[in-house]
């Protein structure tokens, strides 16, 4: 699949780029993508709800009434999970939401998100580029000459481009991010995915391994 190469003018270069039909052209596996999403959504959970159990509460031991012919439940003091007040029955406990996954998994859940986007020509391909300072306006003026403002959008760039990062932030629906850090949930969560020339090559190289 050959895509045009455009300028933050979002003008035509005149050259074209070649998608790797490994990685944008596979057919979708759509259960590695759910575990692949599922494991980020799991790792991005703090885990640290609680609830305090019986031993907790703080109030008196003393038994409030006898064991039988109450014509209730059985209780017996005050931090009874069946009193107002009392303990929780089962109640969360801090815990590590986190799970493996092996690599290849996730490798072809990031191509079958990527194969997604080209199927759907959600991806803009643009050539090399940075910011001398961070510019929210000239970063909206990028966005709208490529045609993709106003819609969900991920810039992959090569490396650490921190003044476009800084522009783009407070953006809603926009984000920068590194090509090494691209992930399933992320490519799918955006309506187009704006990639540099360096980044395919990046991205070509960690899921071509």
């Amino acid at each position: 699949m050959e895509v045009s190469v455009l300028n933050i003018k979002g003008q035509e270069t005149g050259r074209k780029v070649t998608l790797n039909d490994a990685i944008y052209g596979i057919e979708p596996n759509d259960h590695v993508i759910y575990l692949d999403v599922k494991q980020y959504l799991a790792n991005q959970r703090q885990g640290n709800a609680k609830s305090k159990e019986r031993s907790e509460i703080s109030g008196s031991t003393r038994k409030l009434g006898r064991q039988k012919g109450g014509g209730g439940a059985r209780h017996g003091d005050i931090n009874s999970p069946l009193l107002r007040g009392g303990a929780r029955v089962f109640g969360p406990k801090p815990r590590d939401y986190s799970f493996k996954l092996n690599k290849k998994v996730k490798q072809l859940a990031r191509k079958s998100a990527l194969s997604y986007k080209a199927q759907e020509n959600a991806i803009v391909v643009v050539e090399d580029f940075t910011l001398d300072a961070p510019k929210t306006k000239e970063f909206v003026t990028i966005a709208k000459n490529l045609k993709v403002d106003g819609k969900k959008s991920l810039f992959v760039l090569a490396g650490g481009n921190n003044n476009v990062y800084l522009s783009a932030r407070n953006l809603q629906g926009t984000e920068v991010m590194e090509a090494q850090k691209v992930n399933t949930y992320k490519v799918l969560n955006a309506d187009v995915l704006v990639i540099s020339e360096k980044s395919l090559e990046v991205i070509d190289g960690i899921l071509n391994k």
